[in-house]
C-alpha cells in the first residue's frame, strides 16, 4: 500500500481545471463548501435549494471526455457506490449495469435514481443504465447524493440520487487517442451563440478489439477477445424567451455494440432521447419549470451455452427488447421575501416494453419463442420547504411526496415454434399509493457543521423483474408478476469540518429496505422448474422474490485537501448489509446480499496549478463480495491504480497519456456455478491529444 501511494504521489503533477460555461450559469451546491467551490453547468433545472445539505453528498467535476475515460469508472471512486458488475460499459453485459449505494443491492436494477438535467435515465424495461449513452453529451458535473426520500427527484431514489448535469461548450473541443488492443477513442464538442441563444453539438466514437473475459487458466477453444464499438451524437439548443424565461431542447442518439467473448454472445443497444424544457426565473414572484421527455430503447442480445471443457459453444437464447419511456414535470417556486424556500410540483412517468426471445436451440435453430412485457405509470405530487441557507446557523428542511402507481395488464406468451402453445398467461393490472419524504437539520458554526436526516423512499418493480425469466449460462431465474414495491426507511447523522479549501466529512447511516427484490435460489438441477423449464445438472434455479428486508448500516468518510500544488481526495465506505428473510427465502436470513462489498474506497491525487504539466493518480479498492445470494461463490477483493500525465503544448493543444489498472491486477467481475471466473478491465494504456479553441 505504501509503495502504491508513493507511486501515486509521484505521478500527480499539475493539470488543467475543468472548463465552465460562461453564459448565465446555474450554481448547483451539493454540500457545504467555500463560496468559490461550485459546479457551474449549462442548464437543466431551477436553481436548487440547500435541502440536500442535510445528507451526505459529493461533487465530481473532472469529467473531460475522450482518451478512454468512462463516466461509470469515475463514479467507482465514490466509496459505497457499486454497479452490479465490476466491469465497465466496454465489456459488461448491458443488463448488469444498475447502480446502488449503501449495500441495498439485490439484482441488476438500480436502487439509486440517475438523472440527466432532471430526466430519469434508467432503462424503461429493465432499470439498468446504458452508460455509453453519455458519449453523446458533454457533462459539466455530477452530484452523488446518498440516502433516499428527497421527494422532489421522483420515485426510485432508495439509495440516493446521481445527478448528471450537462455543460454547453463554448468554441470547439476535440480529443483523439489510441490505446491497448487497437483501441480508438474520438470525441468532440462545439458550441456557439445564436443571437440570444446557444447551440451545441457533442459526439464520440470509440472502438477496440477488447480482452478475453475469462481468466487465462480457464480458457478453452471457444474463448476469444470481446470487441466493442460505441458512439453517440447529441444536439442541444438554448435560447431566451423573454421575461426572464428560457427554452432548452435536447436531442441525442447512441449506438453500442459489444461481444461477450464467445460466439453467439453479441449485444446491441440503440437509443434516442429527446427533451423540451421551459424555465421562468424572475428575481421575484414565482419561478416555474415545465419539462417533457421521451426515451426510445432497442436492445438486442444473444446468450451462449458453453460446454464444460469450453471447446464448443451453441446459441442458448436470442433476445430483443424494444422499450419506451415518457415523462413530464411541472415545478413552482413562489418567492417569499427575497428567497425561494418552497418547491411545489407534479410529475409523471410511463414505461412500456416487452422482451421477444428465441430459445431452446437445436444446433443453430431455435425451438421456442417467448414474448413478455407490460407497462407502468407513476403520477406524483411533491412539496419541500427549506429554511435559510447552509452557510451559518440552523437550517431545516421537510419534504413530502405522494405517488399513485399503475401496473398495466402484463403478459407472457410462450410457444413451440413448430408446435403448440406452452404458456398464454395474462396478469391482472394493479395499482396503489405510496408516500415518501424527508426531514432534516443542519447546524453550522464557523468551520463545523452537524447534520441529521430521516427519510422514506420507494421503487416500483421493473417490467423485467415482473415478467421476464432469464438465464446466465446454465443457471435460470424465473420472473414474478406478483412482486410488490420496495420501501425504504432510513436515517443518517454526519459532521463536516471545513478550513479554507480543506474539507472532511463523516456520516453514520442505517437503512432498512423492505420488500427488497432479489434473485432467490430455490433449487438445483437437473429438473424442470416453473417459469424456466429444464435446468441442467449442477445449475441453479432461482426466482425473483420480495425478501422481508435488507438491513444496512455503516460509515462513510470523505476528505478533500490541498497538498502544496496537489489536491488529495479520499472516499471510503464501510457497509454492513444483511438479509432479513423468512418463508421460502429463509435460508438467506442473516447473509450478506449478493454483489455487496463491506469495504470500498479510493484515494486520488491531482494537480492544483496552472503550469504546462499535469496529471492524476487514483488508487481504488473494492472488498470481497459474493456472486450469489447463498454466499457460495465469493469474488476476491481488488486494488487498482489509474494514472495519467498531460503536457499543454500551447493554449490550444495538449498531449496526454493515461493508464487503467496499471499493475494489471485481477478484478473478478463474475463467477459461474461451474467456477468460471470473468474479469474486469486489465491494464489498458492510452496516448492522445486534446484540441481546444
Amino acid at each position: 500500500m505504501i509503495r502504491l501511494l508513493a507511486g501515486a504521489a509521484a505521478l500527480a503533477l499539475p493539470a488543467a481545471a475543468m472548463a465552465q460555461d460562461k453564459d448565465e450559469p446555474i450554481i448547483i451546491p451539493a454540500r457545504h463548501v467555500p463560496a468559490e467551490e461550485i459546479v457551474v453547468v449549462g442548464g437543466g433545472s431551477l436553481k436548487p435549494t440547500d435541502g440536500n445539505s442535510v445528507q451526505s453528498a459529493a461533487i465530481l467535476r473532472d469529467l473531460d471526455p475522450g482518451l478512454g475515460t468512462r463516466i461509470e469508472n469515475r463514479l467507482r471512486d465514490e466509496g459505497g457506490l457499486a454497479q452490479f458488475r465490476r466491469s465497465d460499459g466496454r465489456s459488461a453485459h448491458p443488463t448488469s449495469q444498475g447502480v446502488t449505494l449503501r449495500g441495498l443491492g439485490g439484482n441488476a436494477s438500480s436502487r439509486a435514481l440517475i438523472t440527466l438535467d432532471g430526466v430519469p435515465q434508467a432503462d424503461p424495461f429493465g432499470g439498468w443504465v446504458a452508460w455509453s449513452a453519455y458519449d453523446a453529451i458533454r457533462l459539466g458535473g455530477i452530484i452523488v447524493a446518498r440516502g433516499g426520500g428527497s421527494g422532489v427527484d421522483g420515485p426510485g431514489a432508495l439509495a440516493g440520487t446521481i445527478g448528471l448535469y450537462s455543460d454547453m461548450t463554448e468554441g470547439v473541443e476535440a480529443s483523439a487517442a489510441y490505446g491497448s488492443r487497437d483501441g480508438v477513442d474520438l470525441s468532440g464538442s462545439a458550441g456557439t451563440r445564436l443571437g440570444d441563444g446557444w447551440f451545441a453539438v457533442d459526439g464520440r466514437y470509440s472502438r477496440g478489439d477488447g480482452f478475453v473475459p475469462v481468466v487465462e487458466s480457464q480458457r478453452g477453444a471457444v474463448d476469444h477477445a470481446a470487441p466493442y464499438e460505441q458512439g453517440g451524437l447529441g444536439v442541444r439548443l438554448r435560447f431566451d424567451a423573454g421575461d426572464n424565461s428560457r427554452i432548452e431542447a435536447s436531442l441525442r442518439g447512441f449506438s453500442d455494440r459489444r461481444d461477450r467473448g464467445t460466439d453467439f454472445s453479441e449485444s446491441r443497444v440503440d437509443g434516442i432521447d429527446a427533451s423540451l424544457r421551459f424555465l421562468h426565473q424572475p428575481g421575484a414572484g414565482v419561478q416555474w419549470l415545465a419539462l417533457a421527455y421521451v426515451q426510445l430503447r432497442e436492445f438486442d442480445t444473444g446468450f451462449a451455452s458453453v460446454a464444460g471443457d469450453r471447446d464448443s459453444v451453441v446459441p442458448a437464447l436470442h433476445q430483443r427488447v424494444p422499450a419506451t419511456g415518457l415523462g413530464a414535470r411541472v415545478e413552482l417556486r413562489p418567492a417569499i421575501g427575497s428567497a425561494f424556500p418552497l418547491r411545489l410540483g407534479v410529475d409523471w412517468r410511463r414505461t412500456v416494453g416487452r422482451t421477444q426471445e428465441d430459445y431452446l436451440f437445436t444446433g443453430l435453430v431455435p425451438g421456442r419463442h417467448r414474448i413478455a412485457g407490460g407497462s407502468s405509470d407513476t403520477v406524483g405530487a411533491f412539496a419541500e420547504w427549506t429554511s435559510g441557507e447552509a452557510d451559518e446557523g440552523l437550517l431545516w428542511t421537510a419534504s413530502v411526496r405522494v405517488d399513485r402507481w399503475w401496473l398495466g395488464a402484463g403478459y407472457r406468451f410462450e410457444t413451440n415454434i413448430a408446435g403448440p402453445v406452452i404458456t398464454d398467461a395474462h396478469y391482472a393490472a394493479r395499482q396503489g399509493w405510496e408516500a415518501s419524504g424527508r426531514a432534516g437539520l443542519r447546524w453550522t458554526a464557523g468551520p463545523l457543521a452537524i447534520r441529521a436526516a430521516m427519510y422514506r423512499g420507494w421503487r416500483l418493480p421493473t417490467l423485467n423483474e415482473l415478467y421476464r425469466p432469464f438465464r446466465v449460462g446454465p443457471d435460470a431465474t424465473a420472473a414474478n408478476e406478483l412482486l410488490r414495491p420496495e420501501r425504504l426507511w432510513g436515517g443518517e447523522v454526519g459532521a463536516e469540518l471545513t478550513s479554507g479549501e480543506a474539507h472532511v466529512g463523516i456520516t453514520l447511516f442505517r437503512n432498512r429496505l423492505e420488500n427488497a427484490i432479489a434473485n432467490v435460489t430455490l433449487g438445483t438441477g437437473p429438473g424442470n422448474f416453473p417459469g424456466v423449464g429444464f435446468v441442467a445438472a449442477g445449475a441453479t434455479y432461482s426466482q425473483r422474490q420480495n425478501l422481508d428486508a435488507i438491513d444496512s448500516k455503516g460509515v462513510e468518510f470523505s476528505a478533500d485537501a490541498p497538498l502544496g500544488p496537489l489536491t488529495l481526495r479520499a472516499s471510503y465506505a464501510f457497509t454492513d448489509a444483511r438479509v432479513d428473510a423468512s418463508g421460502v427465502a429463509a435460508v438467506l436470513d442473516g447473509l450478506r446480499p449478493a454483489q455487496v462489498a463491506k469495504h470500498s474506497g479510493s484515494i486520488s491525487l491531482s494537480n492544483r496549478g496552472d503550469g504546462p504539466l499535469g496529471g492524476f493518480a487514483t488508487l481504488r479498492y473494492v472488498g470481497k463480495q459474493n456472486e450469489d445470494d447463498l454466499g457460495l461463490q465469493p469474488l476476491d477483493d481488488a486494488l487498482t491504480l489509474d494514472a495519467g500525465l498531460s503536457w499543454r503544448v500551447s493554449d490550444a493543444v495538449s498531449l496526454e497519456a493515461r493508464g487503467e489498472n496499471l499493475f494489471d491486477a485481477l478484478v473478478p467481475a463474475a463467477i459461474s456455478s461451474a467456477g468460471i471466473v470473468e474479469r474486469a478491465t486489465p491494464r489498458t494504456l492510452w496516448v492522445g491529444a486534446r484540441l481546444s479553441f
